[in-house]
C-alpha cells in the first residue's frame, strides 16, 4: 500500500533559512508512522535534488530528528530572497513538491 506524504505527515512547511537558503520542516505527530517513513528511504538527498531539479551539492542538510519525530532540509535558493525575480521571498511556499511523494505503507 502506498500513501501521500501529506497524508502522513502532521506538518509540512517552508520558510526563510537566511536570505540564501530555504529550510522545509516535515513533522509528524506518531513515532511509527515517522519510524515507517525513516526507514522506508524516500526522502534522500537523491530524492529531494530530483524533486526539485538541483545538484544535491545544494542540499545544505538532511537530518532525520528523532525526539522531535522531524526532518529538515536545508537547501540553497537559487534566487536570494527578496531579489528582483524572488517569487516567494519569505521561501513560505517551497514545500509544496514534498507533498506528493510516494511513502510505501507496508
Amino acid at each position: 500500500m502506498m500513501a501521500k506524504l501529506y497524508e502522513l505527515a502532521k506538518v509540512l512547511r517552508s520558510k526563510n533559512s537566511g536570505p540564501f537558503e530555504v529550510t522545509m520542516d516535515i513533522l509528524f505527530d506518531n513515532r511509527d508512522i515517522y519510524e515507517k517513513v525513516k526507514q522506508s528511504n524516500v526522502i534522500t538527498k537523491d530524492r529531494i535534488a530530483e524533486i526539485y531539479n538541483i545538484s544535491t551539492r545544494d542540499i545544505h542538510h538532511l537530518v532525520y530528528f528523532d525526539p522531535a519525530l522531524g526532518i529538515k532540509i536545508t537547501m540553497a535558493r537559487d534566487i536570494s530572497s527578496g531579489t528582483a525575480g524572488d517569487r516567494d521571498v519569505y521561501g513560505a511556499q517551497q514545500h509544496a513538491p514534498l507533498m506528493n511523494i510516494d511513502v510505501d505503507w507496508e
